[in-house]
């Protein structure tokens, strides 16, 4: 076993253990924390291959940008040191059978995907080369997922933004708190309270 193997099981291992652990923590500040190990060792994974400019964007976008707004989300909102509850058995059961599902399925297009090397010379994985074909309109560009993906991310800021809004009710619209007959439990208690000072 070489170098090279090593550092990929390494960076394996990163990813498959920050994933599984940001899905079953139940801090939500400690899942957000294992999502950034596992986004970072996709990133060593893309510096592995070579590709240093998409791992540049994966830290700077994913690692910098989600991760960060998720966390001050998390705070904003006043929940990161609470535990979250526990899923129900149906959850997890599906969740798990999902997640089965899904490997079975990957690893089965896989074993019928026939890999053979291309005789063409491949792009070089420059930023200019990938800005265009990242913009391109031709049948090999990627500008339908690019807009999607950005579309992603503006969804992602205003969902943080909603759940960090704090919505103030002013005083004289908060209605009072009343038992089933209908009676206000504050002038109860109230009534109830004097009653016994008159008694004393």
């Amino acid at each position: 076993m070489n170098a090279s193997t090593i550092i990929f099981y390494i960076l394996a291992a990163t990813i498959i253990s920050g994933a599984l652990l940001a899905v079953t923590s139940r801090k939500i500040f400690r899942s957000a924390v294992f999502l950034l190990f596992s986004l970072i060792g996709i990133a060593g994974l893309y510096f592995f291959i070579d590709y240093e400019f998409i791992a540049a964007v994966q830290i700077i976008v994913y690692v910098g940008g989600i991760i960060v707004l998720i966390i001050f989300s998390v705070f904003l909102t006043h929940g990161s040191g609470e535990d979250m509850k526990r899923p129900t058995i149906g959850r997890a059961a599906f969740a798990a059978l999902a997640a089965i599902f899904g490997g079975v399925l990957t690893m089965f297009l896989i074993s019928q995907h026939t890999f053979f090397p291309s005789g063409k010379t491949g792009i070089e994985p420059s930023p200019e080369n990938i800005g265009s074909q990242m913009l391109s309109t031709t049948e090999h560009g990627y500008i339908l997922p690019f807009e999607v993906v950005s579309m992603l991310l503006l969804a992602a800021m205003i969902g943080c933004i909603v759940i960090a809004i704090k919505i103030k009710v002013p005083p004289h619209k908060i209605l009072p708190e009343t038992d089933e007959d209908g009676i206000e439990i504050f002038d109860q208690k109230q009534t109830t309270l004097e009653n016994k000072q008159i008694q004393l």
